[in-house]
Parts: structure tokens; C-alpha cells; sequence
């Protein structure tokens, strides 16, 4: 595993925590690109730029706050989440499976508060474990 320190939860722990009132509440942040979170996204999500994480932002969130971190299939959002262990941060977790298992096992996505069917493939390669009925079309 490359990213051994970074904890994972799974897609039915996510759906949980999202539906239990539990305080606090996570932050769930959204680690692909900016186009792909147009296309849709986990309903409470944030997005954050991977490859340059604007961590600042994240310096008012209580050090205890769980964090969820989540891309495509689950690289990105690794990486992500280890660079955010190592600013001390506590409860960081990497969404197994991605946004790809989360739509793949009919789990609710949004694009602009309302809900839709569709998630960006990420490319012809990656968008291979995507449902095909789930894949966003190309513009």
C-alpha cells in the first residue's frame, strides 16, 4: 500500500455518518479536478485542488473534526489525506473506492444542490470502473 498511514472508510460508513446527526459532523472533501465536480458530487462535499491543497483553509477546522477525503477511485484523495495527517491533523479518512463505488452502489450524487445520475469517467481508462450508466457524457 503507498499510502500506509492513511485510514479508509467505507461507503456505507460515509452514507452513516452523512445520515445519523453525529457532532461533529465530517467535512467531506472532494480532491478531483474542478471539472469533475461540476459533473457531480457527494452532497455535502468540498472541493479541493490534489495537486495544490489550499490547506489554510482547513486551519479553522478543529484538529479533531473528522475529514473525509474522496476522488475518482481513491489515489488522489490518498495522497491528499496522507499530505493532511501530516499537518497534524487527527481524523482523516480516504473514501475506499471513490466517488466511482459510491455511484456505482446507487448512493445519492448532486450537481448544484439537485440530485443526478451521472459522475465524470475521469478518463477512458479509470471511467472503466464506473458503471456505464453512470458515466457523464463528454461536451
Amino acid at each position: 500500500m503507498q499510502f500506509p498511514n492513511v485510514k479508509e472508510i467505507t461507503t456505507k460508513e460515509l452514507a452513516q455518518l452523512l445520515l445519523v446527526s453525529a457532532k461533529p459532523r465530517p467535512l467531506v472533501l472532494d480532491a478531483r479536478s474542478q471539472i469533475e465536480y461540476a459533473v457531480s458530487h457527494i452532497e455535502t462535499a468540498a472541493q479541493i485542488d490534489a495537486l495544490i491543497p489550499d490547506l489554510a483553509v482547513l486551519s479553522t477546522v478543529s484538529k479533531d473534526r473528522p475529514i473525509v477525503v474522496y476522488c475518482a477511485v481513491g489515489y488522489r484523495s490518498a495522497k491528499l489525506a496522507q499530505q493532511l495527517n501530516e499537518t497534524g491533523m487527527k481524523c482523516i479518512y480516504n473514501l475506499s473506492g471513490g466517488i466511482f463505488h459510491w455511484a456505482n452502489e446507487g448512493r445519492l450524487i448532486f450537481k448544484d444542490d439537485q440530485s443526478t445520475q451521472v459522475v465524470h469517467p475521469y478518463n477512458a481508462i479509470w471511467g472503466k470502473l464506473l458503471k456505464a450508466r453512470y458515466h457523464a457524457q463528454e461536451h
